[in-house]
């Protein structure tokens, strides 16, 4: 060997030593996120015929968004962007099992399918032109779990499972490690336990990605407010129509964040309308359970007659995987049932063929609706056309009073931690009245009706039978006399008739409107029918393929 080879030979070794031991520099800088004038946006939103949308904020004059991503920076900024850019075919859109199949193939792992999401929400939420306002908080741990079940044999991984799956919860959901907050400043640093249903995500392995922005107090604290608004996480925005289009609510951060492709899924609840309304606003799947099929316990309520939590996907075969994962007796829980899963072995045998659909009469001048129609029949549905009696829900919101009265206290005794002071409604609304620009810039007059609500324990168990019983006989005079399976509705239309029936709903993207607001094909049928549901939604779903992702959210 030379004496030039010798030296180059060294020299080549010196250096390779000198970069092994040199930390590694990051691949890119993460700026902060700057708050900007809103005044134009607002002024906006003002001239729009929906008075709803009739906006006093955007941004929560409390969060500051960096606080959001603060816990995953370090890992964002190792995280290069030609990794995210090359990622993004592999998981846009992309249903569980497909993910799962391209984790098995070496594709990319759990911990990249982890900080992909995080990386899209520190995207979007950082920029003020595309923000959604739909996440709270991003759990601190949850790099670290997906590098942990990284760890595993991949072939041994069942296609259908949550195994690694990010999934975000409803900020009424109570989860070790963030603040269970129900959008309220009271509950900002409410540090809960897990729900039980949170306890079923990580018995199925799957990865708390964080918490998603909601309605305050699930919707039940104001009258004629945008929904999706909450004083913790601001006003969360519809990706289709930003500042145009409602939300949904009450799970409004679920609808918009799985829209956008922020996580695998989320877990939304409902009293009535709160999954089904976001998940048509955003062109999502979200199913609304019999009430009992998955547990409340640790969910920050507004009534144990009507609560329920339930899955919001992208596309019905997640919905079924959620759903398997999720059920599970909850002895806390009155009204827990005991179920076995069954819900993908039931997606995987869809069929529609002879079953029998209630179309709504009034509901055929809707071109989407008679499209979607049209689509069942042509897969072998039966039609057959219904035109239910209006019926009146006197004294739905006495429930929904009285049963808050009494449940929000006993949450907060069994899962609000020590630093929070408030005990019930007198000293949430006493709470708000400290600073009302802040805590309640809508008001709060439907937590002022709760306290002024005097209804007797006779007088409110007779509003519950009744309530119940009407909702039964909407539905059940059709579906009784034409040996109905389903009930076919339009986004969160008929639920409130559902709610106190209790009897499930699913709705699933039936397109979009001229002015591209999306709609929902709402599925609705008798309790515990749930599987069947999913069934036909799945087959529907098949032969239509109506959900686009907004186009603003595309890379």
């Amino acid at each position: 060997m030379t004496k030039f080879k010798l030296l180059l030979l060294l020299v080549t070794v010196i250096l390779s030593c000198k970069k092994a031991n040199t930390p590694q520099e990051p691949l890119h800088t993460l700026t902060s996120w700057q708050s900007y004038d809103e005044t134009i946006d607002l002024a906006g939103t003002q001239e729009l015929q929906n008075s709803r949308m009739h906006l006093k904020l955007i941004n929560s004059k409390i969060l500051d968004k960096n606080t959001i991503w603060e816990p995953v920076i370090t890992a964002l900024e190792q995280f290069s962007l030609e990794r995210y850019a090359a990622l993004t075919a592999l998981i846009l859109e992309k249903s569980i099992p497909e993910l799962q199949h391209s984790i098995k193939d070496g594709k990319f792992t759990y911990e990249e399918l982890a900080l992909f999401y995080c990386y899209r929400i520190y995207k979007y939420e950082h920029d003020n032109e595309k923000q959604l306002n739909g996440i709270i908080a991003i759990n601190p741990q949850v790099i670290a779990q997906a590098r942990a079940l990284d760890k595993v044999d991949k072939s041994t991984i069942d296609p259908y499972s949550l195994y690694g799956m990010p999934i975000l919860l409803k900020d009424n959901i109570g989860a070790e490690g963030m603040y269970t907050t129900a959008g309220a400043i009271a509950l900002q640093e409410n540090s809960a336990p897990d729900a039980f249903i949170t306890k079923r995500l990580k018995a199925e392995n799957a990865i708390l990605l964080g918490k998603a922005n909601l309605s305050e107090w699930a919707y039940y604290l104001c009258t004629g407010c945008p929904v999706g608004y909450s004083a913790v996480g601001g006003q969360t925005i519809n990706p289709y129509g930003r500042l145009r289009f409602e939300s949904g609510g009450s799970s409004s951060g679920s609808g918009v964040t799985v829209a956008a492709n922020y996580a695998v899924a989320a877990i939304g609840t409902e009293t009535a309308g709160s999954i089904l309304s976001p998940s048509s606003q955003n062109s999502v799947v979200g199913l609304k359970p019999t009430i009992g099929v998955l547990s409340r316990s640790g969910i920050v309520p507004i009534s144990s007659t009507l609560d329920t939590p339930g899955p919001m996907t992208k596309n019905v075969i997640d919905n079924a995987i959620l759903m398997d994962a999720l059920i599970g007796y909850d002895e806390n829980d009155s009204a827990s049932k005991k179920l076995n899963k069954q819900y993908i072995q039931g997606v995987k045998e869809a069929s529609v063929s002879g079953k029998r659909f209630g179309v709504i009469k009034a509901f055929l001048q809707d071109t989407l609706y008679q499209q979607a129609t049209l689509d069942i029949e042509k897969a072998g549905g039966v039609l057959v056309e219904i035109s239910p009696e209006q019926l009146q829900l006197p004294g739905f919101l006495t429930l929904l009073n009285i049963d808050m009265k009494n449940d929000l206290p006993a949450y907060l005794k069994a899962n609000a931690s020590a630093n929070i002071t408030i005990t019930d409604i007198p000293s949430a609304v006493a709470f708000n009245k400290q600073d009302t620009l802040i805590h309640i810039p809508y008001g709060q007059q439907l937590f002022e009706g709760i306290v002024n609500d005097s209804t007797t324990a006779d007088d409110f168990a007779d509003i519950k039978r009744n309530l119940e019983e009407t909702g039964r006989r909407y539905f059940d005079v059709s579906m009784d006399t034409h040996k109905l399976d389903a009930v076919l509705s339009i986004n969160n239309f008929h639920a409130a008739y559902a709610a106190v029936a209790k009897y499930p709903a699913l709705t699933v993207p039936m397109g979009y409107t001229d002015e591209g607001e999306p709609k929902g094909l709402t599925f609705i049928g008798k309790p515990l029918s749930e599987k069947l549901l999913l069934q036909l939604a799945s087959k529907y779903e098949e032969v239509s393929r109506r959900r686009e992702l907004p186009a603003l959210y595309a890379e």
